[in-house]
């Protein structure tokens, strides 16, 4: 995809990868910019500063009617929309015995989230016969976030729900991408570590810390490609080879390392 003169909504647009998705959507040259977060003031402000392109709404993705409200009234400003990029993710830090309410917040907002997302633009793309999903995966998606186990599950489940849409609706003109960066330089992550949640301890120990512009770069030179798996952390390809050729190897490596976190704690 040419982003020249393209209408993009992004969920989870506030800031993160969604506001740099904005901003470099813009500087490519789309024609409109619409940045949906629930935290509805800083997604104004991240709006304001890209410019008159853009324009920042409160959404909250698990509100199927407000999902579709967006999507009808970008349609009617704008005519179309061309990119839809469904971002908006929670993390847990919790495993088997998170609070229920902790996995149905992980499950709405990053598979249902999603779900509601296709199901209110796609009608549209169809009709025209054109147009891109971007739904924000992680690469949790592909392997594990290790001390998550809500987001590993849902991020799992998000992965399927792409590939599926992909396969359905490729011949009708709609590209899918499922895009899974491993460890970015965002709130979520800064929260974890805070927190000390295991799973982004072994984020941060295990790999490069992209900023969220870089996943901008590499988002776009996908966009272009129109490659379903968008990795901005390249390793991600060799450890999604490695699990799948060995996956009792690929969990030994992994419980060596959180071993060592836990020992260092001690």
């Amino acid at each position: 995809m040419n982003l020249t003169d393209r209408v993009v909504v992004i969920t989870g647009g506030a800031g993160g990868i969604g506001a740099a998705l904005g901003r470099r959507f813009a500087a490519e040259g789309a024609a409109a910019v619409v940045l949906a977060d629930l935290a509805a003031d800083a997604a104004r402000g991240a709006a304001e500063a890209i410019g008159p392109v853009a324009t920042g709404v409160g959404l909250d993705v698990t509100d199927e009617a407000a999902v579709r409200a967006l999507v009808d009234e970008t349609e009617r400003r704008h005519g179309r929309i061309d990119l839809f990029c469904a971002n908006a993710g929670v993390a847990t830090g919790g495993g088997l015995d998170a609070p229920d309410a902790d996995w149905d917040r992980a499950w709405r907002v990053n598979v249902l989230g999603l779900l509601h997302s296709v199901r209110a633009v796609l009608p549209g793309m169809l009709r025209r016969g054109q147009g891109h999903l971007l739904l924000t995966c992680s690469a949790a998606g592909l392997l594990t976030a290790v001390g998550d186990a809500p987001y590993t599950a849902t991020k799992h489940a998000a992965v399927g729900l792409a590939e599926w849409v992909a396969i359905t609706h490729r011949d009708d003109g709609i590209r899918v991408s499922a895009l899974c960066p491993q460890g970015v330089d965002t709130p979520m992550l800064a929260d974890g570590l805070a927190e000390r949640h295991l799973g982004a301890r072994v984020i941060a120990a295990s790999g490069a810390i992209l900023t969220p512009d870089q996943v901008a770069d590499a988002v776009v030179a996908g966009l272009a490609e129109e490659r379903f798996l968008i990795l901005p952390h390249p390793e991600v390809a060799d450890y999604a080879r490695r699990r799948a050729e060995d996956p009792d190897g690929w969990q030994a490596g992994l419980r060596k390392l959180v071993r060592r976190l836990r020992a260092a704690d001690r």
